[in-house]
């Protein structure tokens, strides 16, 4: 796949015309993104959507194909864009955006999309087909929603349990005196009209942070005193990693289902 901005769309598209929502997706494309694109593309409501994908490091073989693949389910009058630079810049790879999960790229896609609604999705992970009309239903007259999310295990992609313990909003769950609570990207949408400076932040990790994964905190720290609204619905499902640091809590809590989950 040669760098360069490579872009999915109808004849004549993209246009000026804004799209009801973008989703941006910092991406390994790696061939889980063929079934998170998938996800997207189901998407009930009759919406307009511009996905904004970024490789920040060098895709591998077969990723063109797989994208051309995948793209084959785009509905009529979506745009996919894929942007690859050609190089890293994230400062894990020797270039200079602070973040290590995909450098500089949230922020500059979701700038760089033709949407006042944003919201995110990591190329691992899936959504429920009410989603995005669900958040936006939610975001009217707000600065932010989220929705709830599901566990899922990791080798079967079984869904688990609902997280009742962290992805659960301001104020609430495990997060609850370290960060003011805690709502994880994916389950995320921004109105980037209301509050523009927070699209910065996704370059910025916690000060104290020296592994530079936290800059979905410092979003959120933001957002969490600003207007917003949750959906009400679990509609998100986020793949466990079970090297994560919050493993060992995360089965405390999951008890019996993660083994249900396994099998």
């Amino acid at each position: 796949m040669r760098p360069g901005l490579h872009i999915f769309a109808d004849d004549g598209q993209p246009d000026q015309q804004p799209f009801d929502v973008a989703v941006v997706m910092p991406s390994l494309l790696r061939p889980s993104l063929f079934h998170a694109l998938r996800s997207i593309f189901a998407q009930s409501g009759d919406l307009r959507v511009q996905v904004m994908i970024g490789a920040d490091t060098t895709p591998p073989d077969g990723a063109q194909e797989m994208l051309e693949s995948a793209c084959q389910a785009r509905p009529e009058g979506w745009s996919v864009d894929v942007l690859w630079p050609g190089y890293s810049t994230s400062v894990r790879h020797g270039g200079f955006g602070r973040a290590r999960d995909g450098g500089v790229l949230r922020s500059v896609l979701s700038q760089l999309s033709n949407a006042r609604r944003v919201a995110y999705l990591d190329d691992d992970n899936w959504w429920a087909p009410d989603h995005l009309s669900s958040l936006l239903e939610a975001i009217d007259g707000k600065d932010w929603a989220w929705s709830g999310r599901w566990f899922v295990h990791p080798k079967t992609l079984r869904p688990v349990c609902e997280d009742q313990w962290e992805s659960v909003g301001p104020g609430g769950g495990l997060f609850r005196e370290s960060f003011g609570g805690f709502v994880d990207p994916n389950c995320l949408m921004i109105d980037r009209t209301r509050v523009p400076e927070v699209l910065d932040l996704w370059n910025q990790p916690l000060p104290q942070d020296q592994g530079g994964m936290t800059a979905d905190r410092s979003v959120f720290s933001w957002l969490k005193n600003r207007p917003g609204k949750p959906t009400g619905k679990y509609s998100a499902f986020y793949v466990l990693t079970e090297t994560d640091g919050m493993h060992p809590v995360r089965l405390q809590c999951m008890g019996e289902a993660w083994n249900r989950a396994g099998l």
